[in-house]
C-alpha cells in the first residue's frame, strides 16, 4: 500500500509539472513567449537602408552586436545607428520593423537615423 501511495503522489506531481510547463509556454492573446525568461526581453526586428552620398544599401545592425548577442532593444538600436552615422559610414539610415516584448508586438520605424516607436 505504501508503494502505491508514493506512485500516486509521483504521478500527480509529474502531471502537475507537465501541465504547468505547457501553460507557461502558451502565448496569451497579443503576447508571445510569456515564460519568465522572456518577460523582460525586448527584441527589435528591423529592415534598414543606409544612404551615403546618394547611394543606398541594406544595413545589418546585427553585425554590430557583440558575438553571441541577439537581443536588440530600441535603445541599443539607437546606439548602433548613432555609431554608424558618427563614424561617417552613412549620412542617414531609414527603415521599419517590429518590436516584440512582454506587452506584445508594436511597429517601430527608423526615420532620419532616429528610432520612432
Amino acid at each position: 500500500m505504501h508503494v502505491s501511495v508514493l506512485s500516486a503522489v509521483q504521478m500527480t506531481v509529474t502531471l502537475g509539472l507537465v501541465v504547468w510547463m505547457i501553460i507557461g509556454f502558451t502565448p496569451l492573446p497579443g503576447h508571445w513567449l510569456r515564460w519568465r525568461m522572456f518577460c523582460r526581453a525586448t527584441f527589435t526586428i528591423v529592415t534598414l537602408i543606409g544612404t551615403k552620398d546618394g547611394r543606398a544599401e541594406p544595413v545589418n545592425v546585427y553585425d554590430h552586436l557583440s558575438p553571441g548577442s541577439f537581443i536588440l532593444n530600441p535603445s541599443a538600436l539607437q546606439r548602433i545607428l548613432d555609431h554608424l552615422i558618427e563614424s561617417g559610414r552613412y549620412d542617414r539610415i531609414d527603415g521599419h520593423g517590429r518590436m516584440l516584448s512582454a506587452d506584445g508586438e508594436k511597429p517601430v520605424e527608423v526615420r532620419e537615423s532616429r528610432v520612432v516607436l
